[in-house]
């Protein structure tokens, strides 16, 4: 006896096809509600933080004045052993080591001595990746299939990848700072109109504007908590809008500080400079929604094809040629 076979449609099985997408389906269900259970909140493990911290200070655990010497110390003596390694590499330049620093306060990180280990890490990475890849390429031989090219391949990118795996790390959290805080500059800018029409000074109105929008843009509040501190100790001010815009890799930024320095060196009104800038913004903002919008159908257009039309043949075709593969069989 032959074995029973399924309907087919141009030599393809119909019930093996069902039975896959079925699965495809299925999983995409279930990822979709794994995604939508575990859903997190940005601000959560930001509150959180904060009520361990009230509660610590409820109960009077506070770490003594002794053991944060101690730690400070314990960090000041790890830098400054990197630093003499790559001092007795000659590996450590002055503008490598400014530029490093500039892209870790644009990252969020104000530690000036991890610049240090970021440039160290460039040095060792290589060494250890790269020699894990030669020793298991050419060493013990893990993979005896590959070519030549290949293996060659495969360490270069190793080589690469730990070269560059720094770079690319502090490369994405100035990626996501960035973002979160161009989503809250214009909410910012009109807080700050609205400050500055109240008649608060301009350090007093940082000040506000980043315990208004602290729990909503963290890392805006942050970074205008530290121009308002900036701006009461400095002597120079210019210098404070300075770094508010070093730390921040916005073009839009550069733009309020150049309007905030122009403010203070020609007296002109704060109010309605920054409220043109705000509508700018705001136009911005919905001009990239809108570019975003506009390249949808073709973004969609290869899912459309690998996803949704074999699903419409299927479904479509599929019951006419059951019942073609029917009547073939009834005749013969």
């Amino acid at each position: 006896m032959t074995p029973a076979h399924g309907p087919t449609f141009m030599g393809i099985d119909m019930v093996m096809v069902g039975s896959i997408l079925s699965a495809v389906a299925t999983f995409a269900v279930l990822l979709a509600i794994y995604a939508a259970t575990t859903v997190r909140d940005p601000m959560a493990k930001r509150v959180k933080a904060l009520n361990e911290r009230r509660e610590q200070l409820k109960a009077g655990i506070v770490a003594s004045t002794s053991k944060r010497r101690r730690n400070i110390s314990n960090r000041n003596e790890m830098a400054d052993k990197v630093r003499n390694v790559l001092a007795s590499m000659k590996m450590l330049q002055a503008e490598q080591v400014e530029k490093a620093q500039a892209r870790l306060m644009q990252a969020g990180i104000r530690s000036k001595d991890m610049a240090f280990v970021v440039i160290f890490a460039r040095f060792v990475l290589p060494v250890v990746l790269g020699g894990l890849a030669l020793l298991l390429i050419y060493g013990i031989d893990y993979f005896p299939d590959w070519g030549p090219l290949k293996k060659y391949g495969f360490v270069a990118g190793a080589f690469l990848l730990a070269y560059k795996a720094p770079d690319l790390y502090i490369k994405n959290r100035v990626d996501k700072r960035t973002h979160a805080i161009r989503k809250g500059l214009p909410d910012a800018l009109d807080l700050l109109v609205i400050c500055a029409e109240a008649g608060l000074t301009v350090d007093a109105a940082f000040g506000r504007v980043a315990r208004e929008l602290g729990k909503a843009y963290p890392e805006l509040g942050d970074e205008f908590a530290l121009t308002s501190i900036e701006l009461g100790f400095l002597t120079d001010r210019r210098l404070a809008f300075e770094n508010l815009a070093k730390r921040i890799n916005l073009e839009s930024v550069r733009g309020v500080v150049t309007t905030m320095i122009q403010t203070e060196k020609y007296g002109t009104p704060l109010a309605s400079a920054l409220r043109v800038l705000s509508a700018e913004f705001r136009n911005e903002r919905m001009m990239r929604a809108e570019e975003k919008a506009a390249r949808l159908p073709a973004i969609m257009t290869v899912p459309l094809i690998l996803f949704i039309l074999p699903v419409l043949f299927v479904v479509i075709l599929g019951p006419a040629s059951c019942s073609i593969h029917d009547s073939l069989l009834a005749t013969h």
